[in-house]
């Protein structure tokens, strides 16, 4: 089990209690209700929106949808799981942490996923570390799984198209929202050496440290990282991992193995975020059907 280590207590303000199977339920229909706009939108269907649900997870997946639609029944704004590259592509938020992320970043990279990273104190209390979202190149992504599989069986080839994205040299960014305004850089430190150290040995064999040395010394003592800080870890051509704090880059480490480790923690198999890993899957799907 990956962990943070936090070397301090936990306040953190009351918040309306949802449960697990409330978050997953309104996640998925949010997947679903893109899905079903996009197939109405084809059809030419309109769209009647109750405004008098008792679900607030329906209402607001209903007002997503609706505000993607004109009067006449077209799209105006593709919702996030079509991967559009479409510059007015609204935001997407992560609804248990109000974290927004954009549609697209670099003029390219679409938003495959997006997911929450929690940590579990003394056993007793769940807190929101950071919220995450998962990009890749458009044309890289199609091109690459295009020419590896074509044509194929979506629900049995998931599983193979997240293996083949991570081994690929496909561009990506995962992008991380700091939600806990009293972590400290050291923390984030701490947690890539047990995490992507982990991931190294999986990878790579015991003789990794200097290699996650010269990961986790970018993370200096003196970067603050306040609630909503950006730490961006980026995959560039040539299996170059790039890492940016709000927008300031503190390092580029080549290497084949870290970027594989790297990505590992957000769509591997055993990643922060089951159900983000699902999502990226799907929608990676879909861009071989277009």
């Amino acid at each position: 089990m990956v962990s943070f280590r936090f070397p301090f207590s936990f306040p953190q303000p009351p918040k309306p209690p949802i449960s697990a199977a409330a978050n997953a339920s309104s996640r998925k229909f949010y997947s679903y209700a893109a899905a079903a706009a996009l197939s109405l939108s084809a059809a030419g269907v309109g769209i009647a929106i109750s405004q008098n649900t008792n679900s607030p997870f329906l209402q607001n997946a209903l007002n997503l949808l609706a505000s993607n639609f004109t009067h006449n029944g077209s799209m105006l704004n593709p919702l996030w799981g079509s991967l559009s590259l479409s510059s007015n592509s609204s935001p997407v938020t992560e609804s248990r942490t109000g974290m927004s992320f954009p549609a697209v970043l670099r003029d390219s990279q679409c938003l495959l996923g997006i997911g929450l990273r929690k940590k579990a104190v003394l056993g007793l209390k769940n807190i929101d570390v950071y919220a995450f979202g998962v990009y890749a190149d458009h044309d890289d992504v199609k091109k690459f799984l295009s020419e590896k599989h074509g044509d194929f069986s979506v629900p049995k080839l998931n599983e193979e198209l997240m293996e083949d994205l991570m081994e690929s040299g496909v561009s990506m960014t995962v992008r991380l929202q700091i939600v806990y305004g009293r972590l400290s850089i050291r923390s984030v430190r701490s947690a890539f050496e047990e995490s992507v150290g982990s991931r190294l040995q999986k990878f790579g064999g015991l003789d990794n440290k200097e290699l996650l040395q010269r990961f986790t010394a970018q993370f200096k003592d003196d970067i603050k990282i306040p609630r909503g800080s950006i730490i961006d870890l980026s995959r560039e051509q040539g299996h170059v991992l790039r890492t940016t704090i709000d927008g300031n880059d503190v390092g580029s480490i080549e290497s084949e193995l870290l970027c594989r480790s790297v990505l590992d923690l957000y769509i591997g198999k055993e990643s922060f975020d089951k159900i983000a890993r699902e999502d990226v899957a799907r929608n990676l799907a879909s861009l071989l059907g277009k």
